[in-house]
């Protein structure tokens, strides 16, 4: 929160509880009593794709961007994700933990398939991409909300992804830091992770965005 709090261009803070177990809950309804947030709490652990369609739904602001509590990205870098917005009016922008910024602490079996998910994609819907998994993700609130969001756990990557580029939309990219923590501090992806966003990018590959405006 502190971290989060010190970046000047945020200027609301959500926060999903996704069925903590320990005192984490606690904490965030004390920062919610304090007006530091504004909460939703799950009662049962649903993952990252039904967090985020809870945390879209209070959004306020005309940007957001997803940002994990463990800190392996730093808000720092929101400020160099604005960028493209304020200089092109970019409505999606992702940070790239592969393009020259501080890395440290990935696991090479992250590494690689990391790596092998943006190649796939980049074939499967002709982009250049160099980061599809990252978290840092910036979007038009209105954009996000017009494309929804339809997985509940870690599959809305590649789901978020190949229905910007099929609804039209650049996807600009900046180089971020990023400080890895292993399975023992609560890392939770796993291998078939990986297999189950390969499955999603082939099933999103003709998605068609329902009708309305066409993008900027």
């Amino acid at each position: 929160m502190e971290r989060l709090e010190q970046v000047p261009v945020v200027r609301q803070i959500i926060v999903v509880d996704d069925g903590s177990t320990d005192d984490t809950q606690a904490v965030v309804r004390r920062l919610e009593a304090a007006g530091r947030v504004e909460a939703h709490f799950h009662g049962r652990n649903q993952g990252k794709g039904a967090a985020l369609r809870n945390a879209l739904r209070l959004a306020r602001e005309d940007y957001l961007v997803i940002q994990d509590a463990d800190l392996e990205y730093d808000p720092r870098d929101f400020r160099k994700m604005m960028a493209p917005v304020a200089r092109d009016g970019a409505q999606v922008v992702y940070g790239s933990r592969f393009s020259g910024g501080p890395r440290s602490g990935m696991l090479w079996t992250h590494y690689l398939g990391n790596r092998l998910l943006t190649v796939l994609f980049n074939a499967l819907y002709g982009q250049r991409l160099t980061d599809m998994e990252t978290c840092y993700k910036l979007f038009r609130t209105a954009l996000l909300c017009e494309l929804g969001i339809d997985n509940d756990r870690f599959d809305i990557d590649p789901e978020i992804t190949a229905k910007v580029i099929r609804a039209g939309h650049r996807i600009y990219e900046v180089p971020v830091s990023y400080a890895g923590r292993p399975y023992l501090a609560g890392k939770k992806i796993r291998p078939q992770d990986a297999l189950s966003a390969i499955g999603t990018l082939w099933r999103y590959r003709h998605w068609r965005p329902p009708p309305g405006p066409k993008p900027a």
